[in-house]
């Protein structure tokens, strides 16, 4: 009797587990629902994270399924007590790997509906590099100006010199580490460290060395004031780099900030296209065009069109809206007078239309209304450690060997803003000095996220059953806990096909038929009108020809076919 009883136990709390999976499968169905437009779960919150610039830094936010862009952004904003505002953006990566900025005033929902349920993640980022670090109004918002060039000269984007790359790296050890203490900062304590992308024992040593008896007695802040002083004059102060090749198929680097925009090669500036010079901005598949204007002397004024391939459409759009807001933020006086902006529009393909949202910079900074006492800045160590499985600095190096090795290039010695159309290809390049950027929005999901409730399991109709029927059957809900984990690859699979087919009926099927319709219609309209000019053109051999052998048999056809018949 007892083990009986002991049995029945085991099997109703197998059937409370089952109902709990059952439970989170449902809400799962609910938010897979609203992605194919749900009107019963607009009103469920969706969960995201936020990852800060400091990337031991998550905040956990959620969203409604209309909401825009901008209320998240103002939301995290107001987290950081950060007025301005209108600097920052948060990215998002797609199922594709391609980046992206969240769009202020378009939904959210509809920019990620691709992403996976569980897994919805945003990177807090400086969009918009200011050109004067020392114009904005607060010391919290030059922090995480601060904060996102220490992560441009980790991933690789702020390039410079060899002599350069030490000095930013010792402000940074002291902003983070205070003085110089022998007791504690003992041997090549700088190798644990990551603040380079390719750290040389050189250049750890200069750093260490002008760490110990340049900057000692400097606090925090002052060392954040001189690390800005000297980045924001860099040429690669705000760019992130694009990959795209020239006319000649010559592997390039575009670069887009409050200056223009500028291309690379290698660790080598190429061309520097202001944005006085730049007319207009297009794209047209895979192909970035910039129309420029020279001015070869005060009256004569040349014209010149350059492209750019990039490796994808959907890579070419994202560098096209990029350098279409960069040029709206720093150039316009308002943003009242902000136009829309079209672009990418073919015979066989829809125009991407884009409406730039929010104040330009001028507007900020003759923004009058900041009158708070400015918040204390809370300032977190965030100096990486490097993994344990990376090797140890190579100490054979030689000095001559560092300006081909670090992970800053070669001096950007090319300072000329002249264009110069075609690079000569006899011009060997270093490819281990070459500018690159990692995609920091693509690491790996903290452990925080992946112990994330899952909501990934799908459970459907006919497998809707009455769990009290199976105390006696652990090897029926053993069955159902199979079905499940089959239907969850079945379902996401299915999500996506979807998607494909959306995305095929909207660029490939649609503008051929809407294209047929078009023809079909100016057929009628010429064989059909009775306008003067029309009826010389009736009158040709050829269209009399056509309308007599094709049109008026077909015209006839579908007379007996659709209206006759019904009539009779």
């Amino acid at each position: 009797m007892n083990d009986h009883r002991k049995q029945i136990d085991v099997n109703v709390s197998t059937v409370s587990a089952a109902r709990n999976r059952f439970r989170r499968s449902c809400c799962s169905l609910n938010y897979n629902m609203m992605k194919f437009g749900s009107k019963n779960s607009t009103n469920t919150p969706i969960k995201c994270t936020i990852r800060l610039l400091d990337d031991s830094q998550l905040l956990d936010s959620e969203f409604q399924i209309n909401e825009k862009g901008s209320s998240l952004i103002s939301r995290i904003c107001e987290q950081l007590d950060l007025i301005e505002k209108d600097y920052f953006g948060l990215r998002y990566v797609d199922s594709k790997r391609q980046r992206h900025w969240l769009e202020p005033s378009k939904s959210i929902f509809k920019q990620i509906r691709d992403m996976e349920a569980d897994n919805i993640l945003f990177s807090f980022r400086v969009k918009f590099y200011p050109p004067n670090p020392f114009r904005l109004k607060e010391d919290i918002t030059r922090y995480q100006i601060y904060l996102q060039l220490k992560r441009d000269l980790l991933h690789g984007r702020l390039y410079c010199n060899t002599s350069e790359a030490a000095l930013l790296g010792a402000y940074i050890l002291q902003a983070e580490l205070g003085d110089f203490n022998p007791e504690e900062h003992i041997d090549n304590y700088v190798n644990e460290l990551k603040i380079l992308l390719k750290q040389t024992l050189q250049l750890e040593e200069k750093m260490m060395d002008i760490h110990k008896n340049e900057l000692k007695g400097k606090t925090a802040a002052e060392m954040e004031t001189i690390f800005l002083k000297k980045a924001c004059v860099l040429d690669t102060y705000g760019v992130d780099p694009h990959a795209v090749k020239d006319q000649r198929g010559n592997q390039l680097y575009l670069g887009i900030n409050h200056t223009g925009i500028l291309t690379f090669q290698g660790s080598k500036k190429m061309n520097h296209f202001s944005w006085s010079q730049v007319q207009k901005i297009n794209f047209e598949g895979k192909m970035f065009i910039i129309h420029i204007i020279l001015n070869e002397d005060q009256r004569i004024k040349k014209k010149q069109t350059i492209g750019f391939k990039c490796p994808r459409g959907s890579s070419c759009r994202h560098v096209w809206k990029c350098a279409v807001e960069q040029m709206l933020f720093f150039t316009f006086p308002s943003s009242s007078d902000v136009p829309n902006v079209v672009s990418g529009g073919g015979f066989f393909s829809w125009g991407t239309k884009f409406k730039y949202s929010g104040r330009v910079e001028k507007e900020i900074l003759e923004d009058v209304t900041i009158t708070r006492e400015s918040p204390t800045v809370t300032r977190v160590g965030s100096l990486r450690r490097k993994s344990s499985s990376e090797p140890p600095t190579p100490s054979n190096l030689v000095i001559n060997q560092v300006a081909g090795f670090n992970s800053l290039p070669r001096s950007l010695t090319n300072t000329s803003e002249e264009y110069n159309t075609s690079i000569d290809s006899s011009n060997q390049i270093d490819n281990s000095s070459v500018l690159e950027t990692l995609l920091e929005d693509q690491e790996i999901i903290t452990s925080k996220i992946e112990q994330e409730v899952h909501h990934e399991e799908i459970l459907n109709d006919h497998l809707l059953i009455d769990f009290t029927t199976v105390t006696d059957s652990p090897q029926l809900i053993q069955s159902i806990s199979n079905q499940l984990s089959g239907q969850k690859h079945i379902e996401t699979t299915a999500i996506r096909n979807s998607g494909s087919s959306l995305s095929f009926l909207r660029q490939t099927l649609l503008p051929v038929i809407f294209a047929l319709f078009m023809m079909v219609l100016i057929v009628v309209i010429v064989l059909e009108s009775d306008f003067d000019f029309i009826a010389a053109i009736r009158k040709a051999p050829e269209i009399a020809a056509f309308k007599k052998n094709y049109y008026e048999p077909s015209k006839d056809f579908l007379l007996r076919r659709f209206i006759r018949s019904k009539i009779f």
